[in-house]
């Protein structure tokens, strides 16, 4: 990132004379292909980020959009969340419920998403990717966000995954490091602190549409887990300085499935590419407002 200051002190992009600008990923586990879509046509539309920071699944598309913030880099992390399907991630069996019982502190082992995430990654340490990328985790001991900026890669996103009770904590610069999603799932005001003055922010949204509750113990976390990201984001839109200039994505709204079910991916990315399209021909990446699909809704019958 090239970047200088205004008069006033706040950073600009000294390629391009515009205040610095981050892409802000929320999580949201399966709906991280939502991302994707976006991605794809904010990319063709020639919006681009002087930095990303991301939390949850979002650490996982923020980082491979840094590795390579090109239309040929966002086909390659399309092509992998096409190949995912849910025991990559959640590989739960007898055995994993027994191995609970018996450990009583996760259900899942993370080896696989380790192994996901290292085999696909374009760097292996945060300071190698092309842009600046920060990664959002909580120390699950002092309940602190945790920022990682530089240092191993895989292991920064799979801490920021890292459901609680579902998946270990990792042990990381001096933390138990857990989810991000605890303490900052879109971290907005993380990208703030970090020097950006506009922020591009890709929400994953929540499934709004369900008949029921979810079933199984991950996929009611994950539910929750989404509900709660959608309050967090609403409430550190609102607490925003007015000189900081934000757009927000629209999520996709009506959304039914589930955060834990991997196998709508094409669907996803589909419906995500048509929304956002159709939202930057109608001038949304000029207009300062926040989506009603973020505030509490529900469209079941």
């Amino acid at each position: 990132m090239l970047a200088t200051a205004t008069n006033d002190g706040a950073p600009m992009n000294a390629r391009t004379g515009q205040p610095t600008t981050a892409f802000v990923l929320a999580g949201g586990g399966s709906f991280g292909a939502i991302q994707v879509g976006m991605l794809k046509v904010l990319a063709a539309a020639g919006v681009a980020a002087d930095m990303v920071v991301g939390s949850s699944v979002g650490a996982i598309n923020a980082a491979y959009y840094a590795g390579r913030p090109t239309a040929d880099g966002i086909a390659e992390l399309e092509r992998l969340w096409r190949s995912i399907r849910r025991d990559d991630v959640f590989p739960l069996g007898w055995r994993g419920l027994a191995g609970f019982l018996w450990r009583r502190d996760h259900l899942v082992s993370n080896a696989r998403l380790m192994r996901l995430v290292e085999s696909n990654l374009p760097f292996e340490r945060l300071e190698g990717a092309a842009l600046p990328v920060h990664i959002v985790a909580t120390d699950i001991l002092s309940g602190a966000a945790v920022v990682l900026s530089e240092g191993p890669a895989a292991e920064a996103i799979v801490a920021s995954c890292a459901i609680p009770a579902a998946f270990p904590p990792v042990a990381l610069a001096g933390h138990y490091l857990a989810d991000g999603a605890l303490t900052s799932n879109t971290p907005v005001r993380i990208a703030v602190a970090k020097g950006a003055r506009r922020l591009v922010v890709l929400p994953t949204g929540f499934a709004c549409a369900l008949s029921g509750p979810p079933r199984g113990a991950i996929a009611s976390a994950l539910h929750a887990l989404t509900l709660l990201i959608a309050r967090q984001l609403v409430g550190e839109l609102e607490a925003l300085d007015a000189g900081i200039d934000y757009a927000i994505v629209p999520p996709l709204c009506p959304l039914d499935g589930s955060p834990y079910d991997f196998s709508r991916t094409d669907a996803l990315i589909a419906r995500a590419e048509a929304s956002t399209a159709a939202w930057l021909e109608s001038g949304g990446l000029e207009r300062r407002e926040i989506p009603g699909g973020l505030e509490a809704h529900s469209h079941a019958a």
